[in-house]
């Protein structure tokens, strides 16, 4: 039996770097072994066996990164991937962008040749460290063995420390065979020379804050997600019910709030909803937690809640002020944050409710005049009535999307909860959805998880349903298929006189369910309205993983939407 409370001793680093991960409560890996690995692979395996640790194997580097990245997500937890020297490493480079942009803690462990020929152009070779400089939060290449265990609970601390993200460590090959000296390093026992300290919010701004709230009369909560990150769920709901504001996410921000309360105004933005970018262009104090005032949510900059006085909590220093100056800035913990702000309140007294009462009867008004709209053709599928009839059969599952129309509906019909939507939102990555469901269900076994895709974007990353059949998931893949990269589409017949330049997927696709079945897999054609209700129920139902084709009309465009360089209150199908 193999122990995990060892004492100083002589191994491996492959040992030490194995142990390390265990003792930080790592239960899987996803991966794909090579060359310059090798040795660390050799060493998972004993640990396999004895019931440590799991490794999943994907069949795509990249899906490696974002299953690990949708397991961090939707546990909170540090993900953790591996990947070989060369090819295997730059393989990750999307997963680890697509993980620094929406600030997603995971520990991407490469190979490396061995120490004495780095820098000689030697096989499989690659300066990965290089590469990833500007896309993790910090790297290491472990050039002495003796290292290993503090680098890697370094390397957890910095992945969770204040703003999260990722952090590279590349592993040369002897590195991995070389006998050393091995003491562990203990989670959290870590002294690392250079990291600044998180900045504590001032007491005095708390207090200015809760003032501007007591003198609004048309306030919003602006949610990112930095108040997912940190867990504010609770927070973020009380500040809302108790002083009864509105409330608008971004795309990272959403299931922050229950989303049938009457406050929740849903997202706001490019695809956001009439009346959340409605709220947004007139209201006078924007309370922004966790947010980083995106183009895709601010639309044209200076006319962003350009009536509004701004209220702006992030962990983040660099991104108060970045692209709005606040009239107050705050910087920590949303959660603790708005749990003194909450405190103080309460202790000094609410604003009378009677103040913004009118304020919420005008949102109300234009919820009524503006819903998001479902339309319903006499036999055809719209993409949106399909995702709307997914979404009332699935109030528990976990929801991951690709990115395009897709996405920008199920943002705007799926309800769903904390945790429970995960979605490439910065980088707007496509082929994220099916590596991130892997991941998801991984990390919740008995739940429900739905994958939401477009046939454009499940081709980018389909290999990986050799991932899902080997470990048997049973994730529900909905392939909203229109025979085109719908969004890309979408743009050319608005801005680009209608010039279909290489948008068309018709041509070369694959048929989805026997492709499905090649897998292993089962696998289901929907092409028109009739019992389209009873079908995604028994779908549902399914006890196993599943592919549905679902032929939507091909030409539906994603609506409301604010066009680029206009201001959100100027969209287009309205």
């Amino acid at each position: 039996m193999l122990s995990t409370s060892l004492t100083k001793r002589e191994t491996t680093g492959a040992f030490a770097l194995i142990d390390s991960l265990v003792r930080h409560g790592v239960k899987h890996i996803f991966g794909y072994p090579g060359g310059a690995i090798l040795p660390i692979y050799d060493e998972l395996y004993a640990w396999e066996k004895e019931g440590f640790i799991e490794h999943i194997l994907v069949r795509h580097e990249q899906g490696a990164a974002h299953a690990s990245d949708a397991y961090a997500r939707s546990t909170g937890k540090v993900g953790v991937c591996f990947a070989t020297s060369g090819p295997g490493a730059t393989n990750l480079v999307t997963g680890i962008a697509t993980a620094h942009m929406d600030s997603i803690p995971i520990v991407i462990i490469t190979g490396q040749v061995g120490r004495s020929f780095i820098g000689t152009d030697a096989f499989q070779e690659i300066d990965i460290f290089g590469i990833t400089l500007p896309i993790v939060k910090h790297s290491y290449v472990v050039r002495d063995t003796k290292e290993m265990s503090r680098i890697v609970a370094a390397a957890f601390f910095i992945a969770k420390y204040g703003r999260p993200g990722p952090v590279l460590i590349d592993v040369p090959k002897d590195v991995g065979l070389e006998q050393c000296s091995y003491e562990p390093v203990e989670p959290g026992n870590i002294n690392l020379l250079g990291c600044p300290p998180l900045i504590h919010h001032n007491r005095k701004r708390i207090e200015q804050a809760a003032s501007l709230i007591k003198q609004s009369n048309q306030p919003l909560l602006y949610v990112g997600g930095g108040a997912v990150v940190s867990g504010a769920y609770k927070e973020v709901s009380e500040l809302s019910d108790y002083l009864q504001i509105p409330v608008a996410t971004t795309l990272m921000g959403k299931g922050i709030i229950d989303e049938n309360s009457v406050l929740s105004l849903g997202m706001l933005g490019m695809h956001g909803t009439v009346y959340a970018n409605y709220a947004v262009s007139e209201c006078d104090l924007l309370i922004a937690l966790g947010a980083r005032f995106d183009d895709r949510v601010t639309g044209k900059l200076d006319e962003f809640a350009c009536h509004a006085q701004v209220i702006h909590v992030d962990i983040d220093p660099a991104e108060v002020g970045k692209n709005r100056i606040p009239q107050i800035g705050i910087i920590g913990e949303v959660k603790d944050v708005v749990q003194e702000l909450l405190t103080y309140i309460k202790e000094t007294g609410k604003p009378n409710p009677e103040q913004t009462q009118p304020w919420r009867k005008r949102l109300n008004r234009w919820r009524n005049e503006y819903p998001l709209l479902v339309p319903k053709n006499a036999q055809n599928l719209s993409p949106q009535e399909v995702i709307s009839e997914i979404s009332k059969y699935s109030s528990d599952a976990y929801w991951t999307t690709d990115v395009g129309q897709h996405q920008m509906w199920a943002a705007q019909f799926v309800r769903t909860s904390q945790r429970k939507w995960i979605t490439s939102a910065g980088l707007g990555t496509m082929g994220y959805g099916l590596p991130a469901a892997i991941g998801t269900q991984i990390a919740h076994p008995n739940s429900q998880v739905i994958c939401i895709s477009g046939d454009a974007s499940f081709q980018m990353n389909m290999q990986e349903l050799g991932t899902v059949a080997q470990y048997s998931l049973p994730i529900k893949i909905m392939i909203i298929n229109n025979r085109w990269q719908g969004m890309v589409r979408q743009w050319q017949q608005a801005f680009y006189g209608e010039r279909y330049s290489h948008s068309n997927m018709e041509k070369g696709a694959p048929n989805f369910i026997q492709l499905a079945e090649a897998f292993g897999i089962k696998g289901i054609l929907k092409k028109n309205r009739s019992e389209l209700s009873e079908s995604i129920k028994s779908i549902m139902e399914y006890d196993g993983p599943i592919v549905v084709d679902f032929q939507v009309i091909p030409d539906a465009n994603c609506y409301p939407m604010v066009a680029p360089g206009k201001s959100n209150a100027q969209m287009i199908g309205v």
